[in-house]
């Protein structure tokens, strides 16, 4: 599931992306979360990133990045909380906004809810915006 949402985001070529610009000490404790995401460390990567949303409560990146621990841990209802938060703050484009119905589109699949699934990932499908331009 994880790796879905991964991809989700990576395979999202929107000409549009955004980034967050944020205090060196939510920096550290973010990047010391995703460190521990990478070897599997779920439950400390979702601490940290719990500290990390204690600094910055609404920002979408750290609610999508915790939203995707609850989702490897398979806590469903935190993960979907998390995402759709993740969505409300955030960009209705890129591959932040992908990750995100990816992930409630996870949890539906989890659930076997086949058409909410579908809706889901038609959304992850919106946020890419092409470019204008054809290229």
């Amino acid at each position: 599931m994880l790796a879905a949402v991964r991809r989700a985001g990576a395979d999202n070529h929107s000409v549009l992306q955004i980034h967050p610009l944020r205090a060196a000490g939510v920096t550290a404790l973010a990047a010391q979360a995703r460190a521990a995401a990478e070897v599997g460390d779920y439950a400390t990567a979702a601490q940290l990133f719990d500290q990390a949303l204690a600094r910055e409560p609404d920002a979408p990146d750290l609610l999508q990045d915790r939203a995707e621990m609850a989702l490897a841990q398979g806590e469903w209802a935190a993960a979907g909380q998390f995402a759709a938060s993740a969505l409300r703050h955030g960009p209705r484009f890129g591959a932040l906004c992908a990750r995100g119905w990816q992930t409630l589109a996870e949890i539906a699949y989890a659930h076997g809810q086949t058409d909410q699934y579908t809706i889901d990932r038609q959304h992850v499908d919106t946020c890419r915006k092409p470019n204008p331009s054809g290229e």
